[in-house]
Protein backbone atom coordinates (compact mmCIF):
# COMPACT_ATOMS: atom_id res chain seq x y z
CA UNK A 1 0.00 0.00 0.00
CA UNK A 2 1.37 3.41 -0.94
CA UNK A 3 1.74 6.16 1.66
CA UNK A 4 -1.05 8.23 0.10
CA UNK A 5 -3.39 5.25 0.35
CA UNK A 6 -2.90 4.73 4.09
CA UNK A 7 -5.82 5.72 6.32
CA UNK A 8 -5.72 8.66 8.70
CA UNK A 9 -4.45 7.81 12.22
CA UNK A 10 -7.26 7.05 14.68
CA UNK A 11 -6.68 10.11 16.89
CA UNK A 12 -6.46 12.39 13.88
CA UNK A 13 -9.52 10.71 12.37
CA UNK A 14 -11.60 11.49 15.47
CA UNK A 15 -10.45 15.11 15.48
CA UNK A 16 -11.05 15.45 11.75
CA UNK A 17 -14.54 13.99 12.00
CA UNK A 18 -15.36 16.36 14.86
CA UNK A 19 -14.16 19.33 12.81
CA UNK A 20 -16.17 18.17 9.79
CA UNK A 21 -19.30 17.83 11.94
CA UNK A 22 -18.84 21.42 13.10
CA UNK A 23 -18.37 22.55 9.51
CA UNK A 24 -21.52 20.67 8.51
CA UNK A 25 -23.43 22.57 11.21
CA UNK A 26 -21.98 25.86 9.96
CA UNK A 27 -23.13 25.09 6.41
CA UNK A 28 -26.63 24.28 7.64
CA UNK A 29 -26.59 27.57 9.54
CA UNK A 30 -25.62 29.43 6.38
CA UNK A 31 -28.50 27.80 4.55
CA UNK A 32 -30.89 29.00 7.28
CA UNK A 33 -29.39 32.48 7.08
CA UNK A 34 -30.16 32.57 3.37
CA UNK A 35 -33.71 31.32 3.92
CA UNK A 36 -34.22 34.02 6.55
CA UNK A 37 -32.76 36.64 4.18
CA UNK A 38 -29.92 37.49 6.54
CA UNK A 39 -27.46 40.25 5.67
CA UNK A 40 -25.11 39.36 2.80
CA UNK A 41 -22.15 40.53 4.87
CA UNK A 42 -23.03 38.10 7.68
CA UNK A 43 -23.44 35.25 5.17
CA UNK A 44 -20.10 36.07 3.57
CA UNK A 45 -18.43 36.08 6.99
CA UNK A 46 -19.80 32.62 7.70
CA UNK A 47 -18.74 31.36 4.28
CA UNK A 48 -15.20 32.62 4.91
CA UNK A 49 -15.24 30.83 8.26
CA UNK A 50 -16.28 27.54 6.62
CA UNK A 51 -13.59 27.90 3.96
CA UNK A 52 -10.94 28.48 6.62
CA UNK A 53 -12.13 25.46 8.58
CA UNK A 54 -11.99 23.27 5.46
CA UNK A 55 -8.47 24.49 4.74
CA UNK A 56 -7.53 23.41 8.26
CA UNK A 57 -8.91 19.91 7.68
CA UNK A 58 -7.13 19.74 4.34
CA UNK A 59 -3.86 20.76 5.98
CA UNK A 60 -4.24 18.01 8.59
CA UNK A 61 -4.80 15.33 5.95
CA UNK A 62 -1.95 16.65 3.78
CA UNK A 63 0.39 16.69 6.78
CA UNK A 64 -0.34 13.03 7.46
CA UNK A 65 0.35 12.12 3.84
CA UNK A 66 3.66 14.00 3.93
CA UNK A 67 4.69 12.46 7.25
CA UNK A 68 4.09 8.99 5.85
CA UNK A 69 5.99 9.69 2.64
CA UNK A 70 8.97 11.26 4.38
CA UNK A 71 8.95 10.24 8.04
CA UNK A 72 11.34 12.19 10.20
CA UNK A 73 12.35 14.65 7.48
CA UNK A 74 11.18 17.63 9.53
CA UNK A 75 10.12 19.50 6.41
CA UNK A 76 6.33 19.03 6.55
CA UNK A 77 5.62 22.57 7.77
CA UNK A 78 7.80 24.08 5.06
CA UNK A 79 6.23 21.92 2.34
CA UNK A 80 2.71 22.74 3.51
CA UNK A 81 3.52 26.45 3.51
CA UNK A 82 4.76 26.20 -0.09
CA UNK A 83 1.74 24.16 -1.17
CA UNK A 84 -0.68 26.67 0.35
CA UNK A 85 1.21 29.66 -0.96
CA UNK A 86 0.79 28.48 -4.54
CA UNK A 87 -2.65 26.88 -4.15
CA UNK A 88 -4.44 30.13 -3.28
Amino acid sequence: MKAFELPIYDRELDQTQTRLSRIEGQVRGISRMLEEKESSVKVLQQLASVQAALRGVTKTVLRQCLERCAPGCGCCDELLDVIYKFAR
